[in-house]
């Protein structure tokens, strides 16, 4: 089956069907110029510093231990405040707004899905929207983060910490079984810009018992023999295609 007729495929399936999840990865926003981290120009092919690995660096116990360092490596390559919505997030809150999409999974931290539109995102790995005091409790933005020098300070002197899952840190626990329950009530689930080589996240698909499971990567994923098809393409171009010929 040719690419376009995948698509013509994927049209038909998303317009018979009103309980669509989308569960979505780094290839997501790397066609907003956000860097995603496995590929062969990903975060992680680079090294940072002769001691220390992008792995490391963003670590719990790297934070803990070497807060200032996290924060420069942070602010450095973690935020893209300039960042603005692709195709493909729009796409998916238009459908959220017929009611076809009933929501958002999500392994990125940017809000680009938010910023698009969407309402119910489910953020696996946090945001960089989100900041609390490690002491009290007090919310801060993102605005507070990007201007603090050195390490974002509390008024209560705790340290400002970025509400984002680190290595060595849990996933949150209300998020993942919402996902799953999202998951494993759908009819649909389409997969998109995600290696699914990142768990616990990538073993949410296991949940998934409906009718067509349907991935779109530029490259291969371990699951690709247990979807209806693969489309292997932008996965911006292929949403806005399936998208516009139906909202």
């Amino acid at each position: 089956m040719s690419t376009d007729n995948k698509i013509e495929r994927l049209t038909q399936i998303v317009k018979n069907s009103d309980n669509i999840v989308f569960f979505g990865g780094a290839g997501v926003s790397t066609e907003s110029n956000i860097p995603d981290f496995r590929s062969a120009s990903g975060l992680y092919s680079e090294r940072y510093s002769a001691k220390y690995s992008p792995e490391e660096m963003l670590s719990h116990s790297f934070f803990v231990r070497h807060t200032k360092e996290f924060f420069e490596f942070y602010k450095n390559k973690m935020i893209y405040k300039d960042a603005k919505p692709n195709p493909a997030h729009i796409a998916l809150a238009k459908l959220e707004q017929v009611d076809k999409l009933k929501a958002v999974i999500t392994q990125n931290i940017d809000g680009l899905h938010q910023m698009a539109g969407s309402k119910n995102v489910l953020e696996l790995h946090g945001s960089v929207h989100r900041n609390y005091c490690t002491k009290c409790g007090k919310f801060y933005d993102l605005e507070y983060i990007i201007n603090s020098i050195d390490v974002p300070k509390c008024i209560c002197g705790g340290i400002v910490k970025p509400d984002v899952v680190l290595y060595e840190e849990p996933l949150d626990t209300e998020v993942i079984e919402a996902s799953i329950d999202y998951i494993s009530k759908a009819n649909v689930l389409i997969v998109g810009g995600t290696s699914l080589s990142v768990y616990p996240a990538a073993g949410l698909i296991n949940y998934f018992k409906g009718k067509h499971l349907i991935l779109i990567n530029k490259t291969s994923t371990p699951y690709d023999r247990y979807a209806d098809f693969v489309i292997n393409d932008s996965i911006g171009k292929t949403l806005d295609k399936v998208v516009s010929s139906i909202v």
